[in-house]
């Protein structure tokens, strides 16, 4: 070993940064590593062509916790959010919906199709919001883990009392979003097809699946329970990209102490005696310290990175079983002028919306049907946001960067095909898809970054493209994620913790499984040390 450290983090992800962050605020000596070139992980601002740059995988805020900010002093790094003028823009042939500016607003644009549903909306959206405050009341909470005694028994009684006191209503609401599919529970709550689309869509983000998936509905609430800015439920665009917000965090990690190690990829995380001992990195070096923490999913941290003989038979077999890859496809690109669509011609408040293309439930099922067949659909689902409509910073004046978030792509492509091969032919459909409904699009096109799911892999360790580092089912949420018995960041070796989105409360940036992790690691300090005196 070529020195000691008290701890390591694996990834310089947005995680990894808060762990390290409260474990050197605690006096203990923090060294993150980190395998490319720039600290981020997917939250990451790049220049992807001369004088263009963009949040190269993450791309837009909400989810990050209010806490983790004020303790990191983000605001006062220099760090801040443009919200959306409206959160939500869905072409379709011969018009267009609009989500967002406020409940008022939403209701009357629902009027347009439906009165029914129009008059259904503050009903829903305080359904929603009801069950999306046990969310973030749990957030920040260590689930109850399986098998740990009185301790996991008074965190489950706690935690179960917070759901016992809702309403009965909000009960059958919150066992609705968990179980059911996104089809199943928006068709119990509106009849138009364009506005159950308009919610749907948040259903399959990061989702393999389709909307008519059950436990697809629970993937919908995850992206509400987020605010911006102090407006719940409401997403941003961060100033400078997301690496704004990763650049201030590592500033407040080295205020605090941390070591951040650069092209420091790492090969094995060593054991010895049942017990974590360090880390070796792909350039032979070894690093030791009694605490690691992974900030990478546990697909990649199990399968990869530790020694199968240092895993029991049942914990292996089981994190065989762990599900992963979410098959997102992700594109940066230049433009020469904003895309000019067809049923909302000229610039409006619609190029700073999250611009959906998915006009109806069908449309994203049938993707879906097609990906699993053939690897992509002829008519993809397809997300744009254009932050440079809102943060002039990151493209040449009178120039654009658009953000193209795509979903149901095939992790794995069928009958032995590589996405090295099919990457571009996947890119141009995305192009064609986005063009129908803006005829200037496709020529407004200066450069263009792709990341196939496979390059997500390779970049940033997303197995599968996983943005959120394992399905977000049922059967691997809360004290079950990764796996029951696991749920409280604590690996199955002595010293090893996990930090990432493969942990309570999943994925996006929210900085909540970084933060928790920290806290049993320093909990687990203080214990030994009492021990030990």
């Amino acid at each position: 070993m070529t020195h000691r450290t008290d701890a390591l983090i694996v990834g310089g992800g947005h995680n990894g940064l808060v762990c390290a962050f409260y474990l050197a605020r605690a006096g203990l000596k923090v060294h993150v590593l980190e395998r490319r070139h720039i600290v981020g992980g997917a939250a990451v601002t790049e220049e992807f062509h001369p004088g263009f740059r963009n949040s190269t995988a993450s791309y837009t805020v909400s989810l990050l916790r209010p806490k983790v900010i004020a303790d990191m002093r983000l605001h006062q790094r220099g760090w801040r959010v443009a919200e959306r003028p409206i959160s939500n823009f869905l072409p379709h042939d011969g018009g267009y919906v609009k989500l967002g500016g406020g409940s008022a607003r939403t209701r009357a644009e629902f009027a347009r199709f439906s009165a029914r549903d129009a008059q259904a909306l503050p009903a829903y959206e305080a359904a929603l919001e009801r069950v999306a405050q046990v969310l973030r009341d749990l957030a920040l909470k260590t689930p109850p883990n399986a098998g740990g005694g009185l301790r996991a028994l008074l965190a489950a009684a706690a935690q179960g009392r917070r759901l016992a006191g809702m309403s009965l209503e909000a009960q059958r609401d919150t066992l609705d979003l968990f179980v059911k599919s996104a089809r199943d529970f928006l068709d119990g709550w509106f009849e138009n097809d364009y506005v159950k689309a308009a919610f749907g869509f948040d259903a399959v983000v990061g989702n393999y699946a389709s909307p008519d998936t059950p436990g697809s509905a629970y993937v919908l609430l995850h992206h509400v329970f987020g605010e911006v800015n102090g407006k719940k439920g409401a997403w941003g665009h961060s100033i400078g990209g997301m690496g704004a917000i990763t650049q201030a965090m590592a500033e407040a990690c080295i205020e605090a102490g941390v070591e951040i190690s650069l092209e420091a990829p790492v090969s094995r995380v060593l054991v010895d005696g049942g017990k974590v001992a360090g880390v070796r990195l792909e350039s032979g070096e070894e690093i030791a310290a009694g605490i690691v923490a992974a900030n990478v999913g546990p697909a990649l941290l199990y399968r990869n990175l530790i020694d199968r003989a240092d895993l029991s038979p049942e914990f292996a077999g089981r994190i065989d079983q762990y599900k992963a890859g979410s098959g997102t496809f992700r594109m940066n690109v230049a433009l020469s002028e904003l895309p000019d669509f067809t049923v909302l011609p000229g610039i409006g408040e619609h190029h700073g919306a999250g611009i959906m293309i998915c006009p109806t439930l069908d449309y994203m099922d049938r993707a879906y049907t097609s990906a699993r067949a053939n690897g992509f659909s002829d008519e993809p689902i397809v997300e744009m946001t254009i932050p440079s409509s809102v943060d002039d910073s990151l493209a040449p004046p009178g120039r654009h960067v658009a953000a193209l978030f795509c979903q149901q792509f095939a992790p794995v492509l069928p009958g032995g095909r590589s996405w090295d091969e099919e990457r571009e032919a996947a890119a141009d459909r995305i192009i064609d898809t986005v063009t129908k409904h803006a005829p200037n699009f496709k020529a407004s096109v200066i450069a263009r970054q792709i990341h196939s799911p496979l390059d997500l892999e390779r970049k940033f360790g997303l197995v599968g493209g996983d943005i959120m580092h394992g399905h977000m089912s049922l059967d691997q949420l809360w004290a079950a994620r990764p796996m029951l018995g696991h749920g409280n960041y604590r690996g199955p070796i002595a010293g090893l913790y996990m930090c990432g989105a493969g942990t309570h409360p999943g994925g996006g940036v929210t900085g909540a499984p970084g933060h928790n992790a920290a806290r049993e690691i320093l909990r687990d300090r203080s214990l030994f040390s009492r021990l030990m005196r």
